[in-house]
């Protein structure tokens, strides 16, 4: 088992040391036991918010509940900080989510009374002792998350306990206990009170999740979904046409599968869970050869007010929005040219192409498709790996015809462009003399040569770009 970290046991010591009780506690605890590294951790002592204060003078202190962030300036990030907080108890949660009032309480077991699940109602002292009133360890080794005590009155009093217990489930590859899994149903509608900063939060990292789309469903399962994301639930036993095997539901919970397992960045996973979202208010028919036409512009329009609903930042609203209403754009080797693939980058963003391309991959692995990247897909890639960079050209070099008239004193003619491209051909061979001082230079020097001589540059060249293409297609075998 992993131990507390050197810094929390300097702490949980000196507060001993004072004649005071301290224990680890919460999720540190529990990743602990898990053999994990904890990414935060906190303190619970018998000592008063003043008493802290007193043994750690570097700290500051400004909340409700007693706590006093104690400065260790640790090189760790992780216990540069660390959280003090007095053993308390709560009073009743009249608004499902913050007591009326805590009171200071006398011993640790009181203290962990008041936790939302047995998993993080555990405690640890310095020599490793554990706490353990409610059986989060019998718990982690079943894989567990069971709520303190009573599953009903823990949810009530805080109802974003319930989307944690899904978070927890999700992340921890957790069952969720019978129990707490019916308070979940029974009290999920109380997920109305709840801040929608809090549920974007909640909903996030079970997105982030290898397990995504587990999450996804147990919310769903729970009746928790249709106070987070109704629109999707649209989707439910929507039936779509021959290119599909799965129901829109279906679809868009294993195409955000894919980008979970290939962990993938948030926007993904959101764009694909949502890509289609805008399919059952678009369905025209039915059967093999029902339509949905539009559905990736009325999509767009969706997800921009469920991420906005969820108050999440612009940026990343307006790149799922990108992402949604792109998703079906069309490409075949042979028809589609430079300038339509340039007009998607100029829709898309460069910096989001590859996104795009992750959320087609995604879109065809859920849709039953056994290949992710199927060889037009890999053309495209080519194509716009083509279409995005600068052909090799004179307009590479930090010269132009201009400076080369001014400095040679010369007319313009044909000799300005040949001696352009031989200083092309040799930066391309040396990058290092593109530079205005040392072409200018070169300028000069070429100025006696015979225009047979320049037109060897033209030859060079060409050689460069083939070389460059093929090393290209090479890339994306094509």
């Amino acid at each position: 088992m992993l131990e507390i970290h050197p810094k929390v046991g300097e702490v949980l010591r000196t507060l001993e040391e004072n004649g005071h009780r301290a224990y680890a506690v919460g999720g540190c605890v529990r990743d602990i036991m898990m053999e994990r590294h904890p990414t935060d951790w906190d303190v619970t002592t018998d000592a008063r918010p003043e008493r802290i204060q007193e043994l750690f003078p570097d700290n500051f202190y400004d909340n409700a509940f007693g706590t006093v962030t104690v400065k260790t300036r640790d090189d760790d990030p992780i216990v540069r900080t660390i959280q003090i907080t007095p053993f308390r108890i709560e009073g009743r949660y009249t608004d499902q989510r913050h007591p009326d009032e805590v009171t200071f309480a006398k011993t640790i077991e009181e203290d962990l009374s008041r936790r939302d699940f047995t998993v993080n109602a555990m405690a640890m002292s310095a020599d490793g002792t554990l706490v353990d009133p409610y059986g989060g360890r019998d718990d982690l080794s079943a894989k567990i998350i069971r709520a303190v005590g009573d599953a009903d009155t823990r949810i009530t009093e805080d109802a974003l306990r319930m989307m944690r217990a899904v978070r927890f489930a999700t992340t921890l590859d957790f069952s969720i206990h019978d129990d707490t899994l019916r308070a979940l149903t029974r009290h999920a509608a109380l997920l109305e009170r709840i801040s929608a900063e809090r549920i974007r939060d909640e909903l996030t990292k079970i997105l982030n999740a290898p397990r995504a789309m587990h999450g996804i469903q147990l919310l769903e399962d729970t009746g928790l979904l249709r106070f987070i994301l109704p629109e999707l639930r649209e989707g439910v036993g929507v039936e779509q046409n021959l290119h599909h095997i799965y129901t829109v539901w279906e679809h868009n919970l294993r195409t955000m599968h894919y980008a979970a397992q290939k962990g993938y960045s948030f926007p993904v996973r959101m764009a694909c869970l949502l890509h289609d979202v805008g399919k059952p208010r678009t369905k025209r028919g039915e059967g093999r050869h029902c339509t949905f036409y539009a559905h990736d512009a009325v999509g767009a329009t969706m997800a921009r007010k469920i991420m906005e609903r969820l108050k999440y930042p612009g940026e990343t609203v307006d790149a799922v929005v990108r992402l949604v209403r792109y998703h079906m754009f069309y490409y075949s080797v042979g028809e589609v040219t430079e300038s339509s693939v340039r007009r998607l980058i100029a829709n898309v963003g460069l910096e989001h192409i590859d996104d795009l391309l992750r959320l087609r991959e995604g879109d065809r692995i859920g849709s039953g498709t056994p290949k992710a990247v199927p060889y037009k897909l890999r053309h495209l890639k080519y194509m716009i790996d083509k279409v995005s960079h600068d052909p090799i050209s004179v307009k590479m070099l930090k010269v132009n015809g201009q400076d080369i008239m001014e400095v040679l004193g010369i007319p313009p003619g044909p000799k300005i462009g040949l001696i352009l491209n031989t200083l092309l051909a040799e930066a391309l061979d040396d990058p290092t003399i593109n530079t205005r001082e040392l072409l200018l230079k070169r300028a000069g020097e070429l100025d006696a040569a015979s225009a047979a001589d320049l037109k060897s540059a033209l030859e060079r060249i060409e050689q460069a770009r083939d070389s460059e293409e093929k090393e290209r297609m090479k890339k994306y075998y094509v």
